[in-house]
C-alpha cells in the first residue's frame, strides 16, 4: 500500500528528485528563457523519461512539470489556451510513471510556483494570482495528487495565498521560498520567520529550493530548523554559489574564454560551476543531521545527483546498481586480474 506524504515523513527522509526545468532544456525540450513546460503536451515519452529517470535515481515523488505552467506565463508565449491541457497531462504522466516504482508506488506531487506577476503594492495582483493558483490546484485535485508542492516563492504574501488555495481542496502542502541575493524575502520577512508563519497556517513541510546552492542555502535551513517545529525541506540548486555571489542569477565565471550572448552565466553557461555529486552528497548528509526532512536538489541538478544524495542518507535505490565502482576500471581499479603495466601507468595517463 502506497504511504502519504506525511507518512513518509514520519517513517524518515523523503527524497525528492527536481530540475526538470535545466535538464529538460539540455536534452534539447525546452526553450530557455520563456522556460515553459510545453513538453507535457509536445513530447510526453520524453516527459515520462526524464520523470523515470529521476524517481530510478531515488526520489520518492514524480513532481508534475507543471512549473511556469500558469495562466501569466501561458498568456505571454501566446498559447493560453493549452493551459489546462498542459497542466492535466503532466500530472497524468506523472501518475503512469509513479506505478512503474519496483518496491513502492512513487508519490505524485501537483506543482504551483512563483508567478512573476504578484506585486505587494497592487491588490489586483493578488487577486489574479490567486485566481491562477486556484485554477490550478483544481485541477491537481481532480486528477487525483498526493500532494502539492508550492514552490520557489520569493514573496511570503504570495506563499501565503498559494497555500490557503491548497488547502481548500484538502490536500497537504509542501511550501518553499527561492531567497535572492539580498538575503531576505522581497516583502521583508526574514525567510525563517516566514517559513514558521506557512507551518502555523498548516503547510506540512516548509523550507527553501532554488537559487542558491548548499554553500549558501545551508546556513539558512538551518535558521528554519530551529523555528519550525514541523518539517523542513532543503532543495538548493548544484552549483558553487558563494557570499559574495549567493544565488545563480549573478554567478561569474572568470575562467570562460567566450562572449557570453547573455547578461550573465545564467542560465545556458554555468556548466562549468557545477558541484560534484560527492560534495553534493556531504552537503545531504549535513541537512540530514541537522534535521532537514525533505531533501533534494533542484535546478540543474541530474540522476545523477539525485541518486547520490539519495545514498548519502541512507536509501537504496532502483537505479544504486549502477552507482560508480572502479574496482574493473583498468587504469584506477583494484581487481586481482588487472594487468599491472596499465595499474603502474595510471599516474602518467
Amino acid at each position: 500500500m502506497k504511504r502519504s506524504l506525511e507518512e513518509r515523513l514520519q517513517d524518515g527522509t523523503v527524497i525528492v528528485g527536481e530540475g526538470y526545468l535545466f535538464e529538460l532544456e539540455r536534452r534539447g525540450y525546452l526553450q530557455a528563457g520563456s522556460f515553459v513546460p510545453e513538453i507535457a503536451l509536445d513530447n510526453p515519452q520524453a516527459l515520462k523519461q526524464a520523470y523515470r529517470d529521476y524517481m530510478n535515481a531515488g526520489s520518492d515523488v514524480v513532481l508534475a512539470f507543471t512549473y511556469n505552467a500558469h495562466r501569466e506565463k501561458m498568456r505571454i508565449i501566446g498559447k493560453e489556451e493549452l493551459l489546462e491541457p498542459l497542466n492535466r497531462n503532466a500530472i497524468r504522466l506523472a501518475k503512469e510513471v509513479a506505478q512503474e516504482h519496483p518496491t513502492e508506488e512513487a508519490l505524485v506531487g501537483g506543482n504551483i510556483s512563483n508567478t512573476n506577476l504578484f506585486d505587494p503594492e497592487d491588490p489586483a495582483s493578488k487577486e489574479k494570482v490567486r485566481t491562477m493558483f486556484a485554477e490550478m490546484v483544481k485541477w491537481c485535485k481532480e486528477e487525483g495528487v498526493d500532494f502539492i508542492n508550492g514552490e520557489t516563492f520569493y514573496y511570503y504574501e504570495e506563499a501565503l495565498i498559494a497555500l490557503e488555495e491548497i488547502r481548500k481542496q484538502d490536500l497537504p502542502a509542501v511550501i518553499t521560498f527561492g531567497l535572492m541575493g539580498e538575503n531576505i524575502l522581497r516583502d521583508g520577512y526574514e525567510v525563517e520567520e516566514a517559513s514558521r508563519k506557512l507551518s502555523e497556517n498548516g503547510a506540512l513541510v516548509v523550507g527553501m529550493n532554488c537559487f542558491r546552492g548548499p554553500d549558501t542555502m545551508h546556513s539558512y535551513l538551518e535558521k528554519i530548523r530551529a523555528e519550525v517545529d514541523g518539517y523542513v525541506g532543503g532543495l538548493p540548486i548544484p552549483y558553487r554559489t558563494t557570499e559574495e555571489n549567493p544565488t545563480f542569477f549573478n554567478l561569474p565565471d572568470g575562467g570562460c574564454s567566450c562572449h557570453l550572448p547573455t547578461e550573465t552565466t545564467f542560465p545556458t553557461a554555468l556548466d562549468p560551476l557545477y558541484h560534484n555529486r560527492y560534495e553534493l552528497a556531504e552537503w545531504a548528509k549535513k541537512a540530514h543531521d541537522i534535521g532537514i526532512n525533505y531533501i533534494g536538489l533542484c535546478c540543474g541538478a541530474s540522476p545523477a545527483m539525485i541518486r547520490s544524495v539519495a545514498e548519502a542518507v541512507g536509501k537504496e535505490t532502483p537505479n544504486s546498481v549502477y552507482s560508480p565502482d572502479m574496482e574493473k576500471h583498468f587504469l584506477f581499479g583494484t581487481d586481482d586480474t588487472l594487468q599491472k603495466h596499465n595499474l603502474d601507468y595510471r599516474t602518467k595517463a
